[in-house]
């Protein structure tokens, strides 16, 4: 059973940076995709990137492609999002999850063992 557990989230003015963390406890096969997604207040939760655990494949939301990059440390066992040249949009809760298809999925669905979320707020 994989747990995740977020943090990093904090107020910033637009323009700023954050790194968020997720460490993992539990069992992370090489296969394995991690994602963040991400949830504004009165909307739908999206995709915001994902990484594959063994070889570092990326993908982006186009909303944060160029500004955001997902990075992972094997001997810590933590993935990060790096976040740059922050927007007022990109306020939101910001979730991790495991992909164990490992398909570098944008579908929330396909993506499990959510943490419990790190606020991000980006004031303009």
């Amino acid at each position: 059973q994989v747990q995740l557990v977020e943090s990093g989230g904090g107020l910033v003015q637009a323009g700023g940076s954050l790194r968020l963390s997720c460490a993992i406890s539990g069992r992370i096969f090489l296969h394995y995709g991690m994602g963040w997604f991400r949830q504004a207040p009165g909307k739908e939760r999206e995709f915001v990137g994902v990484i594959r655990w063994s070889g570092g494949s990326t993908r982006y939301a186009d909303s944060v492609k160029g500004r955001f990059t997902i990075s992972r440390d094997n001997a810590k066992n933590t993935v990060y999002l790096q976040m740059n040249s922050l927007k007022p949009e990109d306020t939101a809760v910001y979730y991790c999850a495991v992909d164990p298809a490992g398909y570098l999925s944008v579908e929330e669905g396909d993506f499990g063992s959510w943490g419990q979320g790190t606020q991000v707020t980006v004031s303009s």
